[in-house]
């Protein structure tokens, strides 16, 4: 039988940057996918790298800063795979958040950032709004316009395995583990690959499975008990058309709502919605509900794509985020990740519920600190912080 030191389950962004900070470490890894890289989450989210400005409004000024900092990073670690974009906002009488409002907001973005280039924020002034994208200037106020970043998040969770597996870290796709025993001082995974059963040794276990998490924690023997969860589902559509400028960051009109509308090389990336989720995982897509939802965002701001109906979609893609349960809008809940393990002082397994793709590296780093205790000391290899992403 083989062992490692860390054994991670799940090929999405955070169990490949748990691999690379492990392998970073000087750790035997094994990471193990049942499909293939990104195959959740990690592909179907709004591809942006951003501090998350809407998190202001609740107070999560600690997770903003913490997202700036690693976006103004992976900028100089990805130049290929992370790029600075423009985006505005537009204010109407309609709109929630006010100029003042929004101007405030984006100082303190700034600000949390570190006054780096990239914050920089200015009003448009109304001789360039024809310039716009066909943006609606009835009853237009104001636009705002400041930078974040656009990804391909598929290509740069890619692009971390990758980096992982130069440190040294195993890939073993696809492997579906199906039992792990969990010992006072580590535990014995099973899986399938290539249609032979395999067993492997492991100091600790990180369950890294994102939507999923709840179902691998049930396959502990004992099993491993998580905190209350729920699964939010956020869901985008493509469509035909170009939008040159930016990114838009707007209102639904009915509840306020933040969306983005985005360009894509395929075309233009409407989302995201939020709504519970409570069936299989692997049965997640964009209701009809989420389609008029986004198109009627799409057509109130841009009269030129009223024409579009549901039959030009050229894709839907259905995302799904892992939120702590509790009362009213999921939009009110903290985003923080949680890490549970199943012993306080040497945990032998830990979970990965939550987390974004802008932050994976910081939530590895956490996870690192909090297995620490479990792990054999290793000279480390090199410093994620430093280490240069490429698309693989």
């Amino acid at each position: 039988m083989t062992s490692c030191d860390v054994a991670v389950i799940g090929g999405g962004i955070n169990g490949v940057g748990v691999a690379q900070a492990a392998a970073a470490a000087g750790h035997g890894v094994k990471l193990f996918e049942r499909k293939e890289l990104a195959s959740g989450t990690s592909s179907r989210s709004s591809k942006l790298i951003h501090g998350g400005l809407r998190y202001l409004e609740s107070v999560q000024f600690s997770m903003v800063r913490e997202s700036l900092h690693e976006r103004h990073l992976l900028l100089k670690l990805a130049p290929d795979l992370v790029h600075l974009q423009r985006f505005f906002i537009p204010v109407y009488p309609t709109t929630r958040r006010r100029p003042w409002q929004l101007y405030a907001g984006l100082s303190l973005y700034a600000l949390l950032a570190g006054l780096h280039g990239e914050t920089r924020f200015k009003r448009v002034p109304k001789k360039d709004w024809d310039s716009l994208d066909g943006l609606s200037t009835h009853g237009l106020q104001a636009v705002f316009r400041y930078f974040d970043a656009q990804t391909d998040d598929a290509a740069l969770t890619r692009a971390v395995m990758h980096s992982a597996r130069q440190l040294g870290a195993e890939l073993v796709a696809p492997a579906e583990v199906f039992h792990i025993e969990r010992f006072e001082r580590g535990c014995t995974l099973h899986y399938q690959h290539a249609g032979t059963a395999h067993s492997v040794d492991a100091r600790v276990v990180v369950n890294a499975a994102g939507p999923w998490v709840c179902q691998v924690a049930s396959r502990f023997d004992p099993v491993i008990e998580l905190p209350a969860l729920e699964l939010v589902q956020g869901s985008h559509i493509l469509l035909p058309g170009q939008i040159k400028q930016g990114v838009y960051y707007v209102e639904n009109p009915r509840d306020g709502r933040v969306i983005f509308v985005m360009p894509r090389p395929e075309g233009i990336l409407v989302g995201t919605t939020e709504r519970r989720f409570r069936a299989d995982p692997d049965h997640s897509q964009a209701s009809t509900a989420e389609k008029h939802y986004l198109f009627s965002v799409l057509r109130h701001y841009f009269p030129r794509f009223r024409a579009l109906n549901h039959d030009d979609i050229i894709a839907t893609t259905a995302g799904l985020r892992v939120l702590p349960v509790g009362p009213g809008h999921a939009f009110h809940r903290s985003r923080e990740v949680m890490l549970p393990t199943d012993q306080p002082h040497r945990p032998s397994v830990l979970s990965i519920c939550g987390g974004k793709i802008t932050t994976y590296r910081v939530t590895a780093n956490k996870v690192m600190r909090r297995i620490a205790p479990s792990l054999p000391p290793k000279t480390p290899r090199a410093d994620t912080a430093r280490l240069a992403l490429t698309p693989a």
